[in-house]
């Protein structure tokens, strides 16, 4: 096969996952930590041809809707591998349909949900079929270049300086907007709206609750102090090129020490100081398969949890299947210990008591266990299609006592897992029971220790009725099946596909709240479902809440309460 190279010299602005409003033209999100690098685009003849401007804007759009799931080199994860061996076996056609229709096993649709036009569906049908570029490296001296202290530590507040409550905060991601509004629980109204990386996707807090970290899937990181009269940035950090994942030290003595961040690409992870995010060590991920031992060039960090039982940060690698837990005792001689768990690691959480982490090993259909007190593997359960917890839903059974559920981006199920191997050996990290849920496209479950309550989304569910609504259980009796709830027709919209995602808690855990997340140019809000009644308590309606999705608590993630 004859190849020919052509250089394209581009800004990772356009690597760095601008929404696709920017392909129409309609303004972007996020920058890149680079100005320029050159970058081989490999023009394979098989496949559909493309001009550079083509690429260009295909790439674009990759990179900001699809890398997640099917990965920067394309080799698949949550998703399917999109590698030229298998796409140009499909052809052009039957990808476009796969691309505008969707599938119930977590494929969006990202042409009737309006997302992308025809054209840009067919673009993407063609630009799969290339040879998939490779991104350049990101090390200590291209971190050290985007690293600001914008207040340092000396000149912040010694004490909390405003009168919110910040137990019942929410971090909200907007999306498309490159922020996350600050909204105060009780009010419902914004605090401040922080510019932020792209498309964050996580937000965590500091041990002492004080420092909140958000990261953008541009691997733009801001450190915000919540102390300050309006909390606001005090320092941040590109950590890469793409990434998902940020925690911090929780374990007594190194309160608010330490941060890590973690990438998608380069595969790697870096630990920072916790209190101005200067980059003190950075560790690549690449290595061998835990099942086949084969080399693998993009084992991605997925989540990172902090233990509560010794100074170890837990690092779930993807594509590899190893667990990593982080000693940061003594930074300057990082240790690890690697533990074996299953291929496609992706989100999980921990138990209820906070020593089990449960992570989704989602093509692999699986959840595995483990151990943070004794650093080991104690299972690896079978589960439905591509489980995608989030955190998990921690909550007692009726019959088997406490356990952890997940749902489903490939079916309609929701595993539930008994985790109590003190007074429910008999039920300990099993397959308990199988809950028949909406459908799939699910992306989080949640309930909470006050709460009678199970809510499960179905967003990414082609099926509009599904992904505009949530299923509610009844921990009580499970056996009486769910009910539909239509979370965006309470929201009063209008059009867009308006998919509910994420519910989150308040802080006393009597209010649920749920993103109805439309495109960027159309409306969207948050609808706070009254726990108990199960009824609308309130609409958060505002011209700046843009493409909401992921919400976080302030003390529910402080503490890891779900």
């Amino acid at each position: 096969m004859l190849k020919f190279l052509t250089v394209l010299t581009f800004s990772v602005m356009t690597l760095a996952l601008v929404s696709v409003a920017f392909a129409q033209g309609k303004g972007h999100a996020g920058g890149s930590p680079l100005s320029s690098v050159d970058l081989y685009q490999d023009l394979d003849p098989k496949a559909p041809s493309m001009s550079k401007a083509e690429f260009e804007k295909a790439r674009q759009i990759y990179f900001e809707r699809c890398a997640g799931c099917h990965g920067v080199l394309r080799k698949g994860a949550t998703g399917k591998a999109l590698t030229p061996d298998k796409t140009l076996a499909n052809g052009t056609d039957y990808l476009k349909v796969f691309i505008k229709f969707g599938s119930p096993a977590g494929m969006p649709n990202w042409g009737t949900s309006g997302d992308l036009t025809d054209e840009e569906v067919d673009l993407m049908a063609r630009y799969v079929q290339q040879t998939p570029p490779q991104p350049p490296e990101f090390g200590m001296p291209e971190m050290k270049a985007t690293w600001k202290v914008l207040v340092p530590p000396e000149k912040r507040p010694t004490a909390k300086m405003n009168a919110y409550d910040l137990d019942n905060l929410f971090s909200v991601t907007l999306r498309d907007a490159g922020e996350v509004a600050l909204i105060d629980g009780g009010s419902k109204k914004i605090i401040n709206i922080v510019k932020t990386g792209y498309a964050v996707h996580i937000s965590r807090l500091s041990a002492s609750g004080r420092y909140l970290y958000v990261i953008g899937r541009d691997a733009k990181l801001n450190l915000i102090d919540l102390w300050m009269k309006k909390p606001d940035t005090v320092a941040e950090i590109r950590i890469g090129l793409e990434a998902r994942s940020v925690e911090t030290s929780k374990f007594k003595g190194y309160e608010d020490k330490y941060a890590i961040a973690g990438s998608y690409w380069p595969p790697q992870f870096v630990v920072m100081n916790g209190d101005t995010l200067e980059p003190l060590k950075v560790v690549s991920t690449r290595g061998v398969t835990v099942d086949t031992q084969e080399y693998h060039p993009e084992p991605r960090v997925a989540s990172i949890v902090a233990s509560h039982f010794k100074p170890e940060f837990v690092v779930n690698v993807k594509e590899t299947g190893k667990t990593l837990m982080v000693n940061y005792s003594d930074i300057a001689n990082l240790t690890t210990t690697e533990i074996p768990a299953a291929r496609f690691l992706h989100d999980g959480g921990f138990d209820s008591t906070h020593r089990y982490f449960l992570v989704a090993a989602n093509q692999s259909h699986k959840v595995v266990v483990i151990d943070t007190k004794e650093d080991k593997n104690v299972a690896v359960i079978d589960v439905g299609q591509v489980p995608h917890p989030g955190r998990g839903a921690n909550f007692t059974h009726p019959r088997f006592g406490p356990v952890w559920a997940t749902s489903h981006l490939g079916d309609e199920s929701i595993s539930v897992i008994g985790t109590d191997p003190e007074k429910h050996a008999q039920y300990a990290w099993k397959l308990v029971e199988t809950l028949k849920g909406q459908g799939g496209g699910s992306l989080f479950i949640k309930t909470h220790p006050k709460s009678a309550n199970l809510w499960v989304d179905t967003a990414l569910n082609p099926d509009a009725a599904m992904s505009q609504s949530v299923a509610v259980f009844d921990i009580r009796d499970l056996s009486k099946g769910f009910q539909a709830l239509p979370i965006a027709e309470w929201a009063k919209l209008g059009e867009g596909p308006k998919r509910v995602v994420q519910p989150e808690y308040n802080r006393a855990g009597d209010e649920v709240w749920f993103s109805v997340w439309n495109t960027k140019n159309l409306k969207s809000a948050i609808v706070v479902i009254d726990d108990k009644t199960r009824k609308v308590k309130s609409v958060i309606s505002d011209k700046r809440l843009i493409t909401p999705t992921g919400k976080f608590n302030v003390y529910n993630t402080q503490r890891d309460v779900y």
